[in-house]
């Protein structure tokens, strides 16, 4: 018996367990914890900080600090805090009471072409992990992360704060979340959860850590840098699946034809063997995973030092599938320009009301929108930019409204970027007298609107990949 697994042996079933990262992630994750009978007490660490802070007393409170649709979360932490079960501090001491420590705090690109990562606030994390674990803790990386992070540079600060060996003193292993905001409870309790250790040991202790909370999900056991290059490809193919489907939305914009007509034919063929993962073009790509997961599995390629055969000259296709999927919002713009000029106006002076703040539909996530691009495209062709969101609450530099006839009350264009619920009922009559102009403007990159609707009323047009209505007569 090898030295971590009989000291495993001896400490017993992981009881108490610390999350470092209160976000959306961490916290849906340690409301789960607590929630299962296997585990007695779940930490959540959070740092006391002026744009942070406020999350440790809503917590504490029982509320989520999570806004948008989130089913079933608030009522879950609720519980789990009133119930003893869940509690949310800023002393990192603390993680020497826990038998298993998970961090998910984010891991950006300051410049995604250098291949870089920030990885500042994970190695802070880490270094507090380190300083307060003892022999038997299992530490658990759920963000992701550059394939050989885990037993790389995560292994080596840990070691160094703690004074112990990895496989041989405390567990280690990598977890990557699988969640989407709006689902989050139900995607950590059904997605089939990638499981890394750095060794067996490591690997059948954060087993043990996952299986309580899985539901209809399964724990695949793999190593670790295969689960983070596990994590960071799938990302990478949706990402891909993504310019896929707009780099054909711009081809049926150009031939003018109805891509959404194009994508119902090709869906539609099934069979044994058929896979046409046709997903949905739009204004952009925006969160915090897709826009940088593919320069982590960039990244870990070159650093692995071993010879990558691939085509001489040729550019990556998962970083050129980025570059599509980040040209969109300027795409947005091109359009905007197109439907102003039908008018015989120009960016300059006129007011563009932008719909949608957040990246994703009925979220409160506004990280890395494409709106943000767009809107400064706008503003540096002179015009007055306005901002409506209903669940973004705030956002630094921006004015965000949450008054949807405020925002487009005299604009000369209304341009959709997300996919609220609210947005799907605008009334053409309606928007129409609230812009007060003869021929408004509406820019629809989410396929929000009725566009035969919205013609009639006097609107000129425009939508991502409807190159059948783009050209339309004016009415």
């Amino acid at each position: 018996m090898n030295d971590l697994k009989e000291i495993l042996d001896k400490k017993g079933p992981i009881r108490k367990i610390g999350v470092i990262g209160m976000g959306y992630v961490g916290i849906p994750a340690a409301a789960l914890f607590a929630d299962s009978n296997h585990f007695d007490l779940v930490l959540g660490f959070q740092r006391d900080t002026p744009s942070s802070g406020y999350k440790i007393e809503m917590i504490n409170r029982g509320e989520s600090p999570l806004k948008g649709d989130e089913p079933g979360l608030e009522d879950l932490i609720n519980k789990v805090v009133k119930g003893g079960k869940f509690r949310c501090t800023s002393e990192f001491s603390r993680i020497s009471e826990v038998d298993a420590v998970t961090l998910a705090i984010q891991t950006p690109f300051a410049n995604p072409q250098d291949l870089e990562p920030d990885f500042g606030a994970l190695i802070e994390g880490i270094r507090q992990a380190g300083r307060y674990i003892s022999k038997g803790t299992l530490v658990v990386l759920e963000s992701t992360i550059t394939p050989g992070t885990t037993g790389g540079m995560a292994r080596q600060i840990l070691e160094e704060e703690s004074g112990l060996i990895a496989g041989k003193d405390f567990a280690l292993a990598h977890a990557p979340e699988r969640v989407m905001v709006g689902r989050l409870l139900r995607n950590i309790q059904e997605h089939d959860r990638i499981v890394g250790g750095i060794d067996q040991a490591s690997t059948d202790r954060a087993v043990e850590l996952y299986t309580p909370v899985m539901t209809t999900g399964r724990v695949i056991p793999m190593t670790a840098t295969a689960a983070e290059v596990t994590k960071t490809a799938e990302n990478t193919f949706r990402d891909l699946q993504i310019a896929a489907i707009n780099q054909l939305a711009l081809y049926c914009e150009a031939m003018g034809i109805n891509v959404y007509d194009v994508r119902t034919g090709v869906d539609s063929l099934k069979g044994e063997g058929i896979t046409r993962a046709m997903l949905y073009p739009g204004a952009g790509v925006g969160g915090h995973c897709l826009t940088k997961d593919t320069y982590h599995l960039e990244r870990g390629v070159k650093i692995s030092k071993r010879r990558l055969d691939y085509p001489q000259g040729l550019d990556s296709l998962f970083v050129l599938a980025r570059k599509v999927n980040d040209f969109m919002p300027v795409h947005m713009y091109n359009l905007t320009v197109d439907a102003l000029s039908r008018v015989d106006r120009t960016l300059s002076g006129s007011r563009v009301a932008i719909l949608g703040w957040a990246f994703i539909n009925n979220s409160d996530d506004a990280r890395n929108p494409p709106s943000e691009p767009y809107r400064d495209l706008l503003l540096d062709a002179g015009c007055e930019v306005v901002v409506h969101d209903p669940h973004v609450m705030e956002y630094p530099g921006v004015d965000i409204s949450h008054e949807l006839s405020d925002v487009v009350k005299g604009a000369d264009v209304v341009a959709i970027l997300t996919g609220h619920n609210e947005y799907f009922k605008m009334d053409a009559g309606l928007l129409k007298g609230l812009m007060d102009k003869k021929h408004p403007v509406i820019v629809d990159g989410r396929n929000v609107v009725d566009a035969d609707g919205f013609i009639g009323a006097g609107f000129v047009y425009k939508g991502i990949g409807r190159g059948d209505k783009n050209g339309h007569e004016m009415n």
